[in-house]
């Protein structure tokens, strides 16, 4: 079986990653142009089949290239108390790493 899509963990979240195409997750502190392997894989699969982990996928390893290091749009919000007359703003901005998914290697 050579797999084509995969998901797997990192930063907390799950992602479903494909063969060539890019991905933004959570901050990795990475360069530019840098390799990256991911082995926290909890499923790999091709177009017929799909094997899952229990609960990580053993020797299954997704190989990516960092194409980006930025920061996402800014998220605002109000805190707002009655009969205080308080009105305070906020926002923020999270980082994120964009990944190119170069390859899925099932051992």
């Amino acid at each position: 079986m050579k797999p084509n899509y995969a998901i797997i963990a990192t930063g907390g979240k799950q992602c479903l990653v494909k063969v060539n195409e890019t991905v933004k997750i959570e901050k990795l502190e990475k360069n530019i142009g840098e390799t990256v392997e991911i082995t926290e894989v909890l499923l790999v699969g091709d177009d017929e089949t799909a094997e899952i982990g229990k609960p990580m996928v053993v020797g299954a390893v997704v190989v990516a290239e960092v194409v980006k290091q930025g920061r996402a749009k800014k998220v605002t919000g109000v805190k707002f108390r009655a009969k205080k007359r308080e009105k305070v703003g906020f926002g923020h901005r999270q980082t994120f790493t964009e990944l190119l998914i170069k390859d899925i290697k099932l051992a």
